[in-house]
């Protein structure tokens, strides 16, 4: 891109987004099959306002409903090839189109049959049970991406080959029959907590999100952003980091607030003298953090809530300390290379004034007033709703902000297309929680992880450590390509009962909305850690820099989530949990105070340039004031404190260096 482009357009996002974003690369269609296509998304967002409002249908009937809607829609929006002809739909799709309603109808027409039956399934019901998986792993590979997709099909002939597997891999393995039955025949498949957190909670704050997006909220955020943050040292690079976290509040994608913000921060930074590498680096770590940010968390907190069995405000409490350290990280990192560079803040043309931004700041409310409803125990289908009615009365203070109704069906319809691909990640998810249920997989892989780290490991404490570096592992790998939602359910499955053994078998305490956190912070982190940094990449394509070297940079500006939650597990007072308000004070002073010194060493710079050695001792003083406990606090605070006198001390000296130099 040149650097004399201010923004990219509308289009060149599109695009981007469709290279790197499963979910975005949809056909482009005209005629009656649009105005088709229109009506089915305008009457699957009313479907779920109407339950919303009024009530849910029995779980069966409002999971193949919403199942349906987004099976339907996928096979008429989706191509089966990413080179294909988006401008018609070819006709084995309208097939699969017609199946998706037949399979899904099935649920809603025969329920009172299916729900009474005694023993296995007849040959009809086989049929459809077969039909709707293969719909689902076909509708995921399409509208999420291969990994989820060959993650499901791995665990399907898992839970059929058990006899034959080895070891203690094996089991008493599924029919064909018990198979089906199981996948779409009952709650524990594709019919599971995962698409039923999808038909409620999700789909409504998508909606929510939505509605805000019509208001101008994003271009809001970026002024709000730049007002703050804009003439600040390295400017524009914290513009990128603030206006990415509050747009992570209502994006539920890293790579889709990547190419949406990055577009407009990511010139802006390169025009400032960043390079090409850190300045995408900079916005694919922001955007990243996006989806761990409170309260929304990419909707994997409503997720956390079935799955963690903790309630929402918990969990947002929980995840507000490490989402501010994260950010720190990251504005600190970007601050200390805009000193070592000497480069400085927009110039002061380039500023919104602070009226204009003012006048707008009313767009704000909707998120103050989900968060106060959520706090005073208001259900979340509830929140959400009231969260919609709110963007709309807000948006009626200015002209400009106004949602009319054009914006009201604009908003209908693409809430409803992005919840397409979460209907499908959770639906396909499903399978890989229903075959860990049938089988126990995820109890025998969790128990080898630590048997594996007690045969290395020379200690107890050395095999937690292994333990957590195993399954830190284990979650990057299977977050790898995945969105949000399916990302946290597969590594909540898979690699979370390797940390839930370690209570069982170590006798520790770790709090189990800790080990929710730690996978879930590391199925993020896939976003920005090479080989495959989608958001990373997508960065590139906006600054022109090289893909790993972006996702590298990008992972080292993020050093505090591959940090953090190390210390949580250890010392869960960092998710607020047995603690005080002194005692998080506390945390939050030494925690930040740390990263400053952490950050010092990764970007190699502080007052002055440090040597290597100091880089390691700046890091090493950022790990103990990071930990909370009140020995390695104090020890690190003396050390910060000395590092900084020694910094001042050096830097006089370089000064008087150069004095002499310059008389000589």
């Amino acid at each position: 891109m040149s650097d004399s482009k201010e923004q990219l357009t509308q289009e060149e996002q599109e695009e981007l987004l469709k290279k790197y974003d499963a979910e975005a690369n949809t056909r482009n269609l005209g005629g009656i099959i649009a105005n088709v296509v229109f009506v089915l998304l305008i009457a699957f967002s009313l479907f779920q306002l109407y339950t919303g409002a009024f009530g849910q249908y029995t779980a069966y009937i409002q999971r193949t409903i919403h199942l349906g809607f987004a099976l339907a829609l996928i096979f008429l929006l989706f191509p089966a090839r990413r080179k294909a002809d988006k401008s018609k739909v070819p006709w084995y799709d309208y097939i699969l189109v017609l199946l998706s309603i037949i399979v899904c109808g099935y649920w809603p027409v025969f329920y009172e049959e299916l729900v009474q039956k005694i023993g296995g399934i007849d040959g009809v019901q086989m049929l459809i049970g077969g039909i709707a998986i293969l719909l689902v792993l076909e509708a995921s590979r399409r509208a999420v991406g291969l990994p989820i997709t060959i993650i499901a099909i791995a665990f399907l002939v898992y839970a059929y080959f058990g006899r034959q597997m080895p070891g203690m891999l094996a089991h008493r393995g599924l029919s064909l029959e018990q198979l089906i039955d199981s996948m779409f025949f009952t709650t524990e498949g594709i019919l599971g907590t995962p698409l039923a957190v999808s038909s409620t909670y999700i789909f409504l704050f998508l909606l929510f999100g939505a509605f805000l997006v019509q208001t101008g909220v994003g271009n809001y955020f970026n002024d709000l952003a730049i007002s703050l943050a804009g003439r600040r040292t390295g400017g524009p690079a914290k513009v990128a980091i603030f206006s990415s976290a509050l747009n992570g509040t209502i994006s539920g994608s890293s790579v889709a607030n990547t190419v949406t913000t990055g577009s407009y921060t990511i010139p802006m930074m390169k025009k400032l003298g960043y390079r090409p590498n850190f300045a995408g680096a900079v916005e694919a770590a922001s955007s990243t953090g996006g989806q761990i940010m409170p309260p929304i968390m990419g909707a994997a907190a409503f997720l956390m809530i079935e799955f963690a069995g903790e309630s929402y405000w918990n969990i947002a409490k929980a995840a507000t300390i490490p989402a501010i350290l994260y950010f720190a990280g990251i504005w600190i990192m970007t601050h200390l290379e805009a000193k070592r560079t000497g480069l400085h803040g927009l110039p002061k043309e380039q500023i919104p004034s602070k009226l204009s931004v003012l006048k707008k700041i009313h767009l704000l409310l909707p998120i103050v007033a989900i968060v106060w409803l959520l706090f005073e125990g208001f259900s979340i289908e509830r929140t959400a709703l009231y969260g919609i009615g709110i963007t709309i009365l807000v948006s009626l203070f200015r002209k400009d902000t106004r949602i009319t109704p054009s914006r009201f069906i604009v908003a209908l319809t693409s809430g409803a297309r992005t919840a397409l691909g979460v209907a499908a990640a959770t639906a396909c998810a499903g399978i890989i929680v229903g075959v860990v249920t049938k089988t126990g997989l995820g109890l025998k892989l969790g128990n080898s992880l630590v048997s594996i780290a007690g045969t290395l490991a020379a200690s107890p404490e050395m095999q937690l450590l292994l333990t957590l570096f195993f399954t830190m592992i284990a979650s990057i790998i299977l977050g790898m390509g995945s969105p949000t939602t399916a990302n946290y359910i597969i590594t909540s499955t898979i690699a979370l009962p390797a940390i839930l053994a370690l209570n069982d078998q170590l006798e520790v305490a770790i709090p189990v909305l800790a080990g929710h956190m730690f996978v879930f912070y590391f199925g993020i982190v896939a976003d920005i850690t090479p080989p495959v940094a989608l958001a990373a990449f997508a960065a590139t394509g906006i600054s022109g820099g090289e893909p790993i070297r972006t996702g590298v940079n990008a992972s080292k500006l993020a050093i505090a989530a591959f940090i953090i939650p190390y210390m949580f597990v250890l010392e869960p007072q960092l998710l607020m949990i047995d603690t005080t308000l002194w005692g998080i004070i506390w945390i939050l002073i030494t925690a930040i105070t740390g990263m400053i010194a952490i950050g010092a060493g990764m970007i190699g710079f502080w007052y002055r340039r440090l040597h290597w050695t100091l880089r390691i001792v700046s890091v090493v003083i950022g790990l103990l004031l990071i930990y909370p406990e009140g020995n390695t606090d104090f020890i690190g605070l003396g050390a910060f404190i000395a590092m900084i006198v020694l910094q001042f001390v050096f830097k006089g000296k370089d000064s008087e260096t150069k004095a002499k130099e310059a008389s000589n």
